[in-house]
């Protein structure tokens, strides 16, 4: 009989922050990855459907990626897919079935890029400078300088 080939791969942004857990041999770290679909349906209307995916990081890596990772991240994850099996609190038997992560590649997110008007986003201009007594240099604001953006917000058509 062939081996078989198990890889899943996944990119999304994490629905809520990561839970960190320490078991008798190894550290474990849970995340709820949201991948978004969008679809035409009979109508021709767009639809959007959100898939929830369960991945879990295990060891030294676990716990490192626990000390930043935040809800609204985007994360890509790869691994094989596991079912395992656990019993509730009311002694059911119960299944869940999740990536086991290899490989983790932080993409930032909704946290990693600033929202519009965060202060520390905020380009300097020619106005700042004056406040804090410098003198024109001739040059002109980062504000006014055409960088091929249009809009000089690289940022401003991502949807999160």
């Amino acid at each position: 009989m062939a081996d078989g080939f198990n890889r899943c791969s996944v990119l999304g942004n994490l629905g809520s922050d990561p839970v960190l857990k320490n078991t008798q041999s190894s550290s474990v770290l849970t995340l709820s990855i949201a991948c978004n679909e969008s679809y035409l349906d009979r109508n021709r209307v767009r639809q959007e459907r959100v898939e929830w995916i369960r991945v879990t990081i295990w060891g030294k890596r676990a716990e490192a990626l626990a000390k930043f990772l935040r809800k609204g991240a985007s994360v890509y994850a790869e691994g094989p897919m596991r079912t395992r099996s656990y019993e509730d609190r009311e002694g059911i038997k119960r299944y869940t079935t999740e990536i086991a992560a290899t490989n983790i590649i932080v993409n930032g997110g909704a946290r990693a890029r600033n929202p519009p008007n965060d202060p520390e986003r905020r380009r300097p201009s020619r106005r700042d400078d004056e406040d804090e007594g410098s003198h024109d240099t001739g040059a002109p604001d980062a504000q006014s300088r055409d960088d091929g953006w249009g809009d000089n917000d690289p940022d401003s058509d991502i949807p999160f």
